[in-house]
């Protein structure tokens, strides 16, 4: 097993660490501890990266490996920051066959970075995902919790522009 190492420094702060300490503490007895520890931590933090897992494994006294193999496995856990503005492309069928790639491929060249990946300046992240349930409204992408549906490429850079 492989544990990936973010190309992206890690800054914790000491109040975050107090924090995931006293959930461990609160929970580290009880019987399928790991699942909502990682849910806390992650909110504590917006990811779980390496040195958040590794606290995690030391003070539960498990191995690293069985920590990041929980978070690689679950898509509810990110090991990537986010952005502040989490955009998301549906890439499912309905939006697929009406350009929903093409859309991804312009917000990729637009932003500079691939999908799981956030802008140097924190402001942007982009993600794929699979049926968001707006199949009438295809192609549809998210920003946070706005929806934009029936999209054109042409659309791409006046929504982005919005954000800035």
């Amino acid at each position: 097993m492989v544990l990936e190492k973010s190309s992206v420094p890690f800054f914790g702060t000491a109040e975050q660490k107090k924090r995931l300490m006293a959930v461990i503490s609160e929970h580290k007895d009880e019987k399928g501890a790991l699942m909502p520890i990682l849910q806390k931590a992650q909110d504590i933090y917006g990811y779980l990266p390496i040195e958040v897992q590794q606290i995690i494994a030391d003070e539960m006294d498990i191995p690293l490996e069985k920590v990041y193999g929980v978070v690689t496995f679950y898509a509810q856990f990110s090991t990537h920051p986010k952005g502040r503005y989490r955009i998301s492309v549906c890439l499912g069928t309905a939006c697929y066959v009406k350009g929903s790639g093409d859309i991804f491929n312009r917000l990729v060249e637009r932003l500079g970075i691939n999908g799981g990946e956030i802008t140097p300046d924190g402001k942007f992240s982009l993600d794929a995902c699979r049926c968001i349930g707006a199949c009438g409204l295809a192609p549809v992408m998210t920003i946070n919790d706005d929806v934009y549906g029936r999209l054109t490429v042409d659309d791409v850079d006046r929504i982005l522009d919005k954000y800035n």
